[in-house]
């Protein structure tokens, strides 16, 4: 065989595709379904349990600046607006109650679908609200609508229900 005619072999360039392919595997086994589902609820969670906190001055007594944002500053952004908030000291203990409960219930995995689906809704209210956050408000629509329906995974106490509920002995009624 001459030189011309064997073939070449250079297993340097093919390095970079299989350290591709190797840390895309990592990655994988790292992104579990469960993983996700925790991750995706601590991160939607987060923002607006630092929003809720901020609301109240102690227990269910809201603080002034939560009712003069929702008093002065607040607008619904619609179609010949923008409006004021309609009672906005109800709206912001609302929002403040909201905000803490439905986050808390993220993070602890408790009726999460339920949570999801009203920080979807406050998110919404949010974007009405706030038009130039579209951004933002986009991410946390898209977290909120994957857990709704990727529901909480095992790392969650509605989990851990869904478990004791199975094993429990089902009662006929007739």
């Amino acid at each position: 065989m001459t030189e011309i005619s064997r073939p070449i072999r250079n297993t340097t360039s093919l390095a970079p595709l299989a350290a591709i392919t190797g840390a895309l595997t990592a990655l994988q086994r790292l992104a579990q379904p469960d993983l996700v589902s925790l991750a995706l609820r601590l991160a939607l969670a987060v923002p607006f349990w630092k929003s809720g906190i901020l609301k109240w001055d102690g227990f269910l007594q809201l603080s002034d600046t939560a009712v003069d944002l929702f008093t002065q500053e607040f607008m619904l952004h619609l179609p010949g607006g923008p409006y004021p908030y309609p009672a906005p000291t109800l709206m912001a203990f609302l929002s403040g109650c909201g905000e803490v409960v439905f986050s808390t219930l993220l993070i602890i995995g408790l009726a999460t679908r339920f949570a999801g689906l009203g920080l979807l809704g406050m998110t919404l209210v949010i974007q009405l609200t706030v038009p130039e956050g579209w951004p933002i408000h986009l991410t946390w629509v898209a977290m909120a609508l994957a857990i709704i329906r990727l529901g909480p995974g095992r790392m969650s106490i509605d989990h851990v229900i869904a478990r004791i509920w199975s094993r429990s002995p089902q009662v006929m009624v007739s």
